[in-house]
């Protein structure tokens, strides 16, 4: 029987390879605006970050997130993206 193939990612933060699902991603849409895509499917550029706050933190301090997305990330989606990461964590 075949394995089926498990798209893998990077996660900004650690910089470390993980499957597609265990990862949230930021994307920026075409038109600019900066959201999270909890289902993965969004159009536009995205990225990938681990739900846990050390990898958070990595990327916000050394600039990452906004540096592969091309754009500044508001404030707002900062806390949707910490909520999110806490409401993983707890599961």
């Amino acid at each position: 029987m075949r394995k089926k193939h498990v798209p893998m990612r990077t996660c900004v933060g650690c910089r470390t390879s993980a499957p597609k699902r265990d990862l949230i991603r930021i994307v920026r849409s075409p038109e600019g605006e900066v959201t999270l895509d909890l289902k993965g499917k969004s159009p536009g550029r995205g990225v990938y970050i681990h739900p846990q706050d050390s990898c958070l933190e990595k990327a916000l301090k050394g600039r990452q997130i906004q540096r592969a997305l091309e754009v500044t990330i508001p404030e707002e989606i900062l806390a949707d993206l910490k909520r999110v990461l806490h409401e993983q964590e707890n599961e």
